[in-house]
């Protein structure tokens, strides 16, 4: 069980310990301060690799809005983000991963050029808000054995091996996520080999949604908010193609989401015309409320100087840019388009998935509604119940 949860801003002890080591190591020396500047980042990730491997597989727009996302991020992290030790150590790891990442798949697509064309079934996207409901309906879709869906190991680590460690590396990973922020299967429950979001294949093209929720850089998300992110849902769509083509199951119908792609769906849709749809709807003073929490959570175990007021009001904006982008791109989409209710989804899952299903004109069978069963079985005992609690005791207070 995680400790109480008193505040927005509470964060466990640990952090604090470790943020003082970080300091004075790198204040006697033992070790070297860390520069979030891109020509810095990218020596240390590119170890190994040739030039060529920055493009396999990618056009040279691709490969410009990359190097131009990398260097505005930089700057943002540098001036506006007050990042303590452990968010500056954070933000090192995940930019030099991203970029490393992004030289093995060029590398391999360069070797392999069918890989990131492997043709695919078409996918089934739930869209939403985040906190409307989309992990519920995400995992009991995924359930179905006629679906497949992307395991979180693979979303943060997208580079098939042999043997496949991604598993191991995930579940250490979340060990430490666990030790540093005690309440983070609260907020959203993981696990190393469980279907999960692509965020990751978003992170790895430098999309603002994974950072903009960990680091206040407002100068990067109005930079990425304002410019095509065709550039991004091509190198998802690569990824997604590599995935399938390892896992041999590009014949399934992948379901995917991530809340990001309400903002960026006419891209995303570019990318999978057809695609059916399943718009996921929540009370939005509730959506507000939970998305408040969930960046509060991440962004003060990596800054000293976080704003819950600021936080609340930049979601309120960015809610809002949501729910207006993701009603223009509905306006022209061909497919087919279920919507889900998270109150009817509470009071009759098994309801609302028959009517997911009916709109979507797929067939429910029976052996997919016992594999939901046993989704909802195990989700029962989820900590992520245990949030909306969390957030009446501190709004009580």
């Amino acid at each position: 069980m995680p400790p109480p949860r008193s505040s927005l801003l509470d964060r466990a002890p640990i952090v604090g310990k470790l943020n003082t080591r970080l300091q004075g190591a790198w204040n006697s020396g033992w070790l070297k301060p860390i520069e979030l500047e891109p020509d810095w980042l990218w020596r240390k990730a590119a170890k190994g690799f040739g030039l060529d491997d920055e493009r396999g597989g990618r056009s040279d727009e691709d490969v410009a809005d990359f190097r131009e996302r990398l260097s505005v991020l930089c700057q943002s992290i540098n001036a506006e983000a007050r990042l303590n030790p452990i968010g500056q150590s954070f933000a090192y790891g995940q930019l030099v991963r991203a970029i490393r990442q992004r030289l093995e798949l060029g590398r391999m697509w360069r070797a392999g050029p069918a890989i990131p064309n492997t043709p695919l079934a078409k996918p089934i996207i739930i869209i939403g808000q985040m906190r409307s409901g989309t992990t519920r309906i995400h995992r009991l879709l995924a359930a179905d054995p006629a679906h497949t869906a992307t395991r979180f190991c693979d979303s943060w680590h997208p580079v098939p091996t042999k043997p496949d460690l991604r598993p191991v590396w995930s579940g250490m990973a979340l060990f430490w996520a666990r030790r540093l922020n005690p309440w983070i299967d609260t907020i959203h429950p993981f696990g190393a080999s469980q279907y999960d979001e692509e965020l990751g294949w978003l992170a790895s093209a430098l999309d603002h949604s994974a950072y903009e929720a960990q680091w206040r850089i407002p100068s990067y998300t109005a930079f990425s908010e304002a410019r095509s992110a065709a550039p991004v849902y091509r190198e998802v769509a690569r990824i997604l193609r590599t995935d399938a083509n390892h896992h041999g199951n590009a014949g399934q119908p992948r379901v995917m989401k991530v809340p990001q792609f309400a903002e960026d769906l006419e891209e995303l849709l570019a990318q999978f015309p057809g695609a059916s749809l399943v718009i996921c709807r929540r009370n939005d003073d509730d959506v507000l409320r939970s998305s408040v929490s969930m960046v509060a959570n991440q962004m003060a175990m990596q800054s000293d100087s976080v704003d819950p007021d600021w936080i609340e009001g930049e979601w309120q904006r960015k809610l809002a840019l949501r729910e207006a982008r993701l009603s223009k791109a509905l306006s022209h989409h061909d497919g087919a388009i279920a919507e889900a209710s998270f109150d009817a989804l509470g009071a009759d899952w098994l309801g609302e998935i028959r009517r997911i299903y009916s709109a979507l004109q797929i067939e429910l069978s029976d052996e997919a509604v016992r594999a939901m069963e046993r989704q909802m079985q195990r989700s029962e005992s989820s900590p992520h119940l245990a949030h909306r609690e969390q957030l009446d005791k501190i709004n009580a207070s």
